[in-house]
């Protein structure tokens, strides 16, 4: 109850600086707010956070990662800030999406053909701007045991950019075994408060992520691309992880 009580005050915290803070500081102080309330989130849930290889200094980048928990963006946003595509219905999530909305995340409806266009096109503007973008391109959260297949469509906002994609792999772990940890996962019949329940009851969770290298289209369409960097990160994923 504790754990809870803090993540909840620092929610608050998060949105009053949104409201308050944000409109007189500049784009790089935003980004420095939100990387530096991130990793205060995780403090205040008792998730360590352990980083490999080194994130893009700088966009224009897309960061393509694997998608296991509502607490992802936390995780990723506390390891480099970057600009999120995520599913419509983040944004009506109670607290999270006006976070999440507050810190420029894209929302996509995912049904919809014509606003995925519109979304591609928006990100490789972002792209073209020197923007970092993050996308989750299974569509959907997993258990992290296996990657599911990689939707292709957004990719095609870093070919028409002529960005580099960056390669995420994510997990979450027990902080005293190493082994995987299924408490932060939300997928299937859980519910978010179920989820957010399992995890403040955790006795110490580790978010472990692996950066690969960044890398170009190189001739590559978006589908033969996407087949690429599942299989790189899950790759990724066979590291040794930290304890």
């Amino acid at each position: 109850m504790w754990r809870l009580w803090r993540a909840l005050q620092h929610i608050l915290v998060g949105l009053l600086t949104i409201l308050l803070r944000f409109p007189n500081l500049s784009q790089e102080q935003k980004e420095i707010r939100v990387q530096v309330w991130s990793r205060e989130m995780l403090a205040c849930l008792g998730i360590r956070l352990v980083v490999k290889g080194t994130p893009a200094e700088q966009g224009p980048v897309l960061l393509v990662a694997n998608h296991i928990s509502w607490l992802d963006i936390t995780s990723l946003h506390a390891a480099r800030y970057c600009r999120f595509v995520s599913k419509a219905d983040v944004k009506k999530w109670p607290l999270i999406g006006a976070l999440a909305t507050g810190v420029g995340t894209l929302f996509i409806e995912r049904e919809s053909r014509r606003d995925a266009m519109r979304v591609v096109h928006h990100m490789a503007d972002s792209l073209r701007a020197g923007d970092v973008l993050a996308v989750f391109p299974e569509g959907t959260t997993s258990d992290g045991v296996q990657l599911l297949p990689f939707h292709a469509n957004l990719l095609q906002a870093a070919i028409t950019a002529q960005a580099p994609v960056q390669p995420v792999a994510l997990q979450f772990l027990d902080a005293h075994t190493g082994q995987r940890s299924l408490a932060p996962c939300y997928v299937g019949d859980d519910t978010l408060l179920g989820s957010v329940w399992r995890t403040v009851r955790s006795k110490g969770i580790t978010v472990q992520l692996v950066f690969g290298e960044s890398q170009m289209a190189m001739g590559r369409d978006r589908r033969a691309w996407a087949e690429d960097l599942r299989i790189t990160i899950d790759q990724l994923r066979q590291l040794p992880p930290a304890v």
